[in-house]
């Protein structure tokens, strides 16, 4: 699993062996039963916890009991007779297609190196529609020009090979040219921070929001929400599922398939801008 999922998994059982020696002077969460687990429940919706996120913490203590049982520290799984609540689905938020055409058009980025680094970053990710994490991890090896692809290490450290346009290849250039007058630069890893060193997280995110701020009025605009306008805007323009599912690197059909109430809520929306009765 990432490292995020280990440490909302961690903070979750951590919460509820707090909760246990509150509320039943529990110290031993393996001993917990299904009431236990239940009033738990009851408690993160009472303070106002998405049911989201209350599924996440259900998700977090099947896994820790699968353990006890493979451990065999217990006999059997208490959330056997739990139903987690149910969610609704939510969309994918997007950039629009003008919107970002507006982005690379007009956004004055700095000059040097700096500037030329904010405009891959953004290209990447919007062209490629890659995770955060697989951004920052990017090698210089990472590009087989040739091929017109780059290499990706995905979740669970998985590798797929994504293809890159010639406009892409030329931005990659143009940054690394800039690099290669960057006296500090640090290993091999293709982005670099205004110091040389390996990007970061709240770098690369802080630069996404400025630039899709300049463009969007999005509450969120995040790297995460190119990744998602990069996947619906595919397929709003005819790319086959299956093919999107591949370059995102999606484990199964179903994850990618949410993008297609996105073209559907498109299709219903211009039904009802041009059609006569619409």
């Amino acid at each position: 699993m990432s490292i995020h999922t280990l440490t909302s998994y961690s903070t979750d059982l951590e919460q509820f062996s707090t909760y246990l020696q509150e509320f039943y002077e529990e110290s031993d969460p393996g001993t917990a039963n299904a009431v236990m687990i239940r009033s738990w429940m009851v408690q993160l919706s009472e303070s106002g916890i998405a049911n989201r996120s209350i599924r996440r913490k259900m998700s977090a203590l099947k896994s820790f009991y699968r353990y006890l049982i493979k451990q065999g520290s217990i006999a059997g799984n208490p959330l056997t007779s739990i139903i987690s609540p149910k969610i609704s689905k939510r969309l994918p938020i997007y950039v629009e297609e003008r919107a970002m055409a507006q982005l690379f058009r007009d956004t004055d980025f700095p000059e040097g190196f700096k500037g030329v680094r904010d405009h891959l970053i953004v290209t990447l990710f919007y062209e490629t529609g890659i995770r955060l994490s697989e951004l920052i991890s990017l090698k210089e090896g990472s590009i087989e020009r040739s091929r017109g692809m780059m290499k990706v290490l995905g979740k669970r450290n998985k590798e797929r090979m994504v293809p890159i346009s010639d406009v892409v290849l030329a931005q990659i250039d143009k940054y690394l040219d800039e690099k290669s007058k960057f006296p500090q630069a640090e290993g091999d890893f293709l982005l670099l921070s205004d110091s040389g060193k390996k990007l970061y997280p709240k770098f690369v995110q802080r630069k996404v929001n400025y630039y899709l701020g300049e463009v969007s009025t999005l509450e969120k605009r995040s790297p995460h929400v190119l990744r998602h306008t990069f996947a619906t805007h595919m397929l709003n323009n005819g790319a086959d599922l299956n093919a999107i599912k591949e370059i995102l690197g999606h484990a199964n059909l179903a994850a990618t398939q949410v993008y297609t109430h996105n073209s559907i809520e498109k299709l219903k929306q211009v039904h009802r801008l041009t059609h006569p009765r619409g």
